[in-house]
């Protein structure tokens, strides 16, 4: 089942206008092990990102690593990407794995819920994210989610745990040991003066 690919390195895309760029980053990550490839693209109108997510979809077919498309179900669908992730005012779920199908992959973020990754699971959902797990630049008034979630939610839930929010090598450990089957990065990964290592950092902690 795809959904167990939800393992290791999870690697969220910054906001890039410039494909090529976009496309080298995320080959570096690819290269140093990331197992997830996430395409969000925040500032992007439609072209662009059917443009950029074909692209990226290119790469990760080449190295059987699942591209998930954020909050987009049509996009996924028009490409033919392996799934999609949504946050909690993105759409129903129910209605998200009808549109979906079996054979998609459908990620939810539950913040600091566990109810929500519950009624996630329940309505389809292959994975759940909680999060911030930490302090995060990328959104700092975001709530925060006790690595006890995790652990529980790990325990209770036959689902894959993502763990996002403020990760870097220097907490990830954390995260993994509480019970997260795989760490949701953006900045401390593609912000790395070396992306390649960066990722292997990650991935060893999974190994």
């Amino acid at each position: 089942m795809k959904a167990k690919k939800i393992r290791g390195l999870y690697a969220l895309t910054p906001d890039l206008a410039d494909t090529e760029k976009l496309c080298q980053l995320v080959e570096a990550s690819l290269l140093g092990g990331a197992s997830v490839i996430q395409y969000r693209n925040k500032t992007a109108d439609h072209n662009l990102r059917v443009t950029q997510a074909s692209a990226l979809l290119n790469l990760c077919r080449q190295r059987n690593v699942p591209l998930i498309i954020n909050d987009h179900i049509q996009l996924c669908l028009t490409i033919d990407a392996d799934g999609v992730h949504l946050g909690g005012n993105d759409g129903d779920l129910f209605e998200a794995r009808q549109q979906l199908g079996e054979d998609k992959i459908l990620g939810a973020s539950c913040y600091n819920r566990f109810e929500l990754a519950q009624i996630a699971k329940a309505k389809g959902a292959n994975y759940v994210a909680f999060g911030a797990c930490f302090a995060s630049d990328t959104k700092p008034g975001a709530v925060s989610a006790p690595l006890e979630l995790i652990s529980r939610a790990q325990q209770e839930l036959d689902v894959p745990i993502v763990a996002i929010g403020g990760i870097t090598l220097d907490n990830a450990a954390l995260a993994v040991n509480a019970g997260a089957s795989s760490v949701a990065i953006i900045s401390a990964l593609f912000a790395a003066n070396d992306i390649k290592q960066t990722a292997q950092q990650f991935s060893k902690l999974f190994q």
